[in-house]
């Protein structure tokens, strides 16, 4: 006999509880008490004969390397996959594109930042699973709202290496009074090194000269992230 599928068997959804179905729960608990495979499975709507909708999220999730991996994929890829099709295909493509063009148009549809986890709920599935370190600089306004989250910088993030200028040039063109700076580690370990807390350091001081606050500095790993202002590295506590 063969070996059996490595992702976990869900049922269909008919036959959860009315209280466990995503739809319900997310009705009653809001969206973020559902995983992405859970999300992805109200999306999608329906399953194939022989596989729950749930497994087909799964199983998406697991072929793609998570939501990042999916939003980088191309439509004939995601159409060849058993269980999506053309329809289901553009369904989850126009649902990621949403949500990268949550923070750019009008003010009041701006996301708004009060901590390190609003940060990462922006960046994290984004970030977490490219295959070089990348930079990137959230824009804040006087309200604290998003402005933009332009990308600064690719390649080995440490002192030597990185222009300062380029960090702040979009902050400088936007009169923006603060940013928080976000990268990510490639092997989806987020431990701040030296390097890190040296251009943390570096940033700071730039910063106080241009009178624009850096509010925090993101280390971003494989669904993980590490605030260096919460670990009072580079910061003054």
């Amino acid at each position: 006999m063969g070996k059996l599928n490595t992702i976990e068997y869900r049922p269909m959804i008919r036959d959860l509880p009315v209280g466990e179905r995503p739809r319900e729960r997310l009705r009653d608990h809001g969206a973020g008490s559902l995983s992405n495979a859970e999300l992805m499975a109200i999306i999608l709507r329906t399953g194939t004969s022989r596989e729950s909708v749930l497994n087909v999220a799964a199983r998406v999730l697991a072929r793609f390397s998570g939501l990042a991996g999916i939003a980088r994929a191309s439509f004939g890829e995601l159409c060849a996959e058993k269980g999506l099709g053309e329809a289901k295909s553009a369904q989850l493509k126009a649902a990621l594109e949403l949500g990268k063009r949550l923070v750019s148009f009008q003010p009041e549809e701006r996301a708004v930042i009060h901590s390190p986890q609003d940060v990462a709920n922006l960046l994290l599935a984004d970030m977490s699973f490219l295959e070089q370190e990348h930079l990137r600089v959230v824009l804040l306004n006087t309200r604290n709202q998003v402005i933009a989250i332009p990308e600064v910088y690719k390649g080995s993030v440490n002192t030597s290496l990185i222009r300062v200028g380029e960090v702040f040039r979009e902050a400088v063109r936007e009169n923006c009074p603060a940013i928080i700076v976000v990268h990510n580690h490639p092997s989806g370990d987020p431990t701040p090194s030296k390097e890190d807390v040296g251009v943390t350091e570096q940033l700071l001081e730039a910063g106080r000269l241009l009178d624009i606050e850096v509010l925090d500095h993101l280390v971003i790993g494989q669904q993980k992230y590490v605030s260096l202002k919460e670990k009072g590295l580079g910061f003054s506590k």
